[in-house]
């Protein structure tokens, strides 16, 4: 069996939170940032690094910090990451879920009458 360093052990966890919270299967991360289920399993584990540009892609794709994967240094809540996640978004998909933010923001409003 090979022996787990802990950076891939970390950082691998760090990426699984970040996969379950987008809503995502391995299978459906795996296509998004092109690796198959197996590698995606094992870098969630611990038991291969990742390479920068892998780094990189998963945090395009995700619209997460790469100091969050590598250093863990930002607890954030829901609310926080997601707003994270949004200030990361390109231009265009941030225009696209404007709208439908803006909607739910005004939710309580509409339910409270």
């Amino acid at each position: 069996m090979r022996e787990r360093k802990e950076i891939n052990i970390f950082v691998g966890n760090q990426i699984r939170v970040a996969r379950e919270r987008a809503g995502l299967t391995q299978e459906q991360f795996g296509e998004l940032v092109s690796l198959g289920p197996k590698n995606v399993s094992d870098i969630e584990r611990g038991l291969v690094g990742i390479s920068i540009s892998t780094l990189k892609r998963i945090c395009e794709k995700l619209s997460i910090p790469s100091d969050w994967v590598l250093f863990g240094d930002q607890d954030l809540n829901d609310v926080e990451y997601l707003f994270e996640r949004a200030k990361r978004l390109p231009k265009a998909h941030f225009a696209a879920i404007s709208p439908i933010f803006n909607q739910l923001l005004l939710l309580p409003e509409t339910l409270e009458k």
